[in-house]
């Protein structure tokens, strides 16, 4: 029935059942960070409900969505309450709706005005509070009344200062961000632990914030764009294009993409612009938020009990696409975890061609629905991950049937398992061909073994031949054996046997990465060989003393504990040692890091853009040996940033900040003066 024809009993009975779904919805998305609705059909539902409120102002409630902001606090977490309410922004989707805005403004002011066009970031609200420039207390949004104190989690992202370039008290607000790369990162680990993945960069955002373990916020690689105060008085700026400067001259990160604009062809001009560019910036961005710029003038224009009067945010369209479904595959991957993959027919979408979307695990498949011959909706999550977003019903064919999910493990038909608090399918199989496959991918990858010529084609073969069944296989190949294999001479087979002899006198932190551990990383790797000097002393440690080292905890340790407990594993350990692997750490140790005069020892440092003569994980770890910290971003403690071709925004940034900078040349003989 249309709103327009409704009595305002229908009306209130219709509005009670969008309050419901909404406020389900909201839940799922700002409390649990699992949302089960696309944001376009929220948006679309929740407008609904503004319409009918407005067409029937009597059926309007002090508990309906319309009037509350954001999400409410999780137990755990001490409630902060906001002295000045963080309000939510009013949304439009279309240029229209943003011009009628943006008149309604020009009329009651009576007079033309600029704005400040900025990009609308897909993250979670923060509030920052400092005394004396010293940063002291960040919450949430929640309500927009009372926040959830983290200030533990904040003080682990780099981009939030702990200190001021001026001795003041401030109350700064903007968003907390997950990047595509460490979204994308984080995602796979989350699927290779069993572990459900985030749906989109924001939900990870406010899942990796709202920790209770700072440590685990601290690995999540998390950044920050702030954009506005609590209190204007605190400023010296009267625009908010001046307060975004005055931000960044304290030293906060400020997303540098604003523009101030003095009439709506500009701000068209603005939204075309980065529409266009949203695909290739390292963040998610969801819309435009338009503000008038003069603070004055924002104060003067207030807000309603929910949103502010001066800013509007222009949500970005949905882009999706229709395809047909044509298979469902399963993968095993090195941890046993099977994962289901559609198969569709090709389409683009974002500028790239999308002909695979990942179903995740047999939950996400029952939940959605999806079976073969479906046509489905196809989007990317976060501007990245190809998603499938429901099924369209009256293209399902009159023979479809519910798609079965398996109970043997395609590689090696044992049974599959749901273990506890996963939920993944998983092949437990130690012997598992495809396990052991991806496994000794891993093993030969850059970062782990760096067995050049090792990749996943040739490893199918040597396993179809039986050649090998494990990583110390590999040790034992033959040039006989190797000259079998598809496309390999002479030349190709003496290169692999070297590569693979050479990496028998790796330093130990290589072998333990290569393992393919659960939860330990090449970082973490490094750090447990330096601190036991060899394999056999982590062998031989507690959960307890690999937790005492610095940004290990518990969940690496006990795993390791755990991995190495298990016979198979022993027994692996051992043929390795027979082969003539070298279980030692040959790098620095903290001793020498001491004693050592190198010139990068101490420093913290920043590699940005393509190196040509050396691989950055490779610099990575030369300067690592040499006492270096090496960080993903730039800051004011960073003292030395080393750049190739195409440095991008951290560039920039260092020399906006005065940072000294070498280029790859400088580096080179640095290296050479340092051996």
């Amino acid at each position: 029935m249309a709103f327009e024809n409704m009595s305002e009993e229908q009306a209130q009975k219709a509005a009670e059942e969008l309050r419901s779904k909404l406020n389900k919805w909201a839940d799922e998305y700002y409390t649990y960070d699992a949302p089960s609705v696309e944001d376009s059909v929220y948006d679309q539902t929740y407008q609904q409900l503004v319409d009918l409120e407005t067409r029937f102002p009597a059926i309007v409630t002090p508990d309906s969505p319309t009037q509350k902001v954001g999400d409410r606090t999780l137990p755990g977490f001490t409630k902060i309450p906001h002295e000045i309410p963080m309000l939510s922004l009013g949304d439009v989707f279309s240029i229209a709706e943003l011009k009628d805005f943006a008149d309604r403004l020009t009329v009651n002011d009576g007079v033309p005005f600029e704005y400040n066009c900025e990009l609308k970031i897909d993250g979670l609200a923060i509030s920052l509070r400092y005394e004396n420039g010293v940063f002291v207390q960040g919450s949430t949004r929640g309500n927009g009344q009372i926040g959830e104190d983290i200030t533990r989690n904040l003080r682990t992202i780099k981009s939030i200062p702990k200190r001021l370039s001026r001795p003041i008290n401030i109350e700064v607000r903007g968003e907390c961000y997950m990047p595509k790369a460490s979204f994308v990162a984080l995602n796979q680990q989350r699927q290779t632990d069993g572990d459900a993945p985030f749906a989109n960069p924001r939900n990870a955002a406010a899942g990796s914030l709202r920790q209770l373990d700072p440590r685990v916020t601290a690995h999540r690689k998390l950044s920050t764009f702030m954009y506005n105060v609590a209190d204007y008085s605190d400023l010296q700026s009267d625009t908010q294009s001046g307060m975004l400067a005055e931000l960044k001259a304290l030293g906060f990160e400020i997303n540098p993409d604003y523009r101030v604009a003095t009439k709506m062809a500009d701000i068209d001009q603005y939204i075309a612009e980065y529409t266009q560019k949203r695909d290739d910036l390292a963040y998610g961005i969801d819309g435009i938020v338009i503000k008038v710029n003069a603070l004055a003038l924002q104060q003067s224009l207030g807000a309603t009990v929910k949103v502010p009067r001066w800013a509007i945010a222009y949500k970005f369209p949905p882009e999706e696409a229709q395809t047909i479904v044509r298979d469902i595959e399963w993968t095993v991957g090195r941890t046993g975890v099977v994962t289901p993959t559609a198969v569709m027919d090709a389409v683009t979408l974002a500028g790239t061609t999308v002909s695979r979307a990942s179903l995740h695990n047999p939950d996400y498949l029952r939940e959605k629905d999806i079976r073969i011959g479906d046509t489905v909706k196809l989007h990317k999550a976060g501007d990245i991950i190809p998603e499938i977003s429901t099924y369209v019903k009256e293209k399902r064919p009159a023979d479809s049937k519910l798609y079965p999910v398996p109970t043997k493990c395609p590689s090696c038909g044992s049974e599959l398992v749901h273990l506890e608090d996963e939920v993944a399918l998983r092949c437990i199989n130690p012997q598992c061909p495809a396990q052991l496959q991806e496994g000794l991918t891993h093993f030969a990858s850059r970062d782990a073994m760096n067995i050049d010529g090792l990749g996943p084609k040739i490893i199918g073969q040597l396993f179809e031949k039986h050649m090998l069944n494990d990583v110390a296989g590999l040790y034992e190949l033959t040039f006989d054996q190797l000259m079998t294999l598809d496309k390999f001479g002479e030349k190709s087979a003496g290169n692999l046997l070297s590569a693979i002899d050479n990496s028998r006198n790796n330093s130990c932190e290589r072998l333990l990465y290569g393992l393919g551990i659960r939860h330990v990383g090449a970082k973490a790797a490094r750090l447990i060989a330096q601190h036991f000097k060899n394999i056999d002393k982590v062998m031989q440690a507690t959960a307890q003393e690999i937790a005492e080292i610095d940004t290990m905890g518990m969940i690496i340790a006990d795993s390791v504990v755990t991995y190495f407990s298990m016979p198979q594993s022993q027994k692996l350990i051992a043929q390795l040692k027979r082969v003539g692997v070298n279980m030692t750490y040959l790098g620095a140790t903290e001793e020498t890091l001491e004693q050592s005069e190198s010139f990068f020892n101490g420093k913290r440092l920043v590699l940005t853009g393509k190196l040509q003569h050396i691989t950055r994980p490779e610099a990575t770890r030369w300067l690592e040996n040499q006492g270096a910290k090496v960080s993903g971003s730039v800051s004011k403690k960073t003292d030395l940033v080393i750049v190739g071709e195409d440095p991008g925004s951290k560039y920039d940034r260092a020399k906006s900040l005065g940072i000294e900078i070498w280029d790859e040349d400088q580096f080179a003989k640095a290296m050479a003066d340092n051996k």
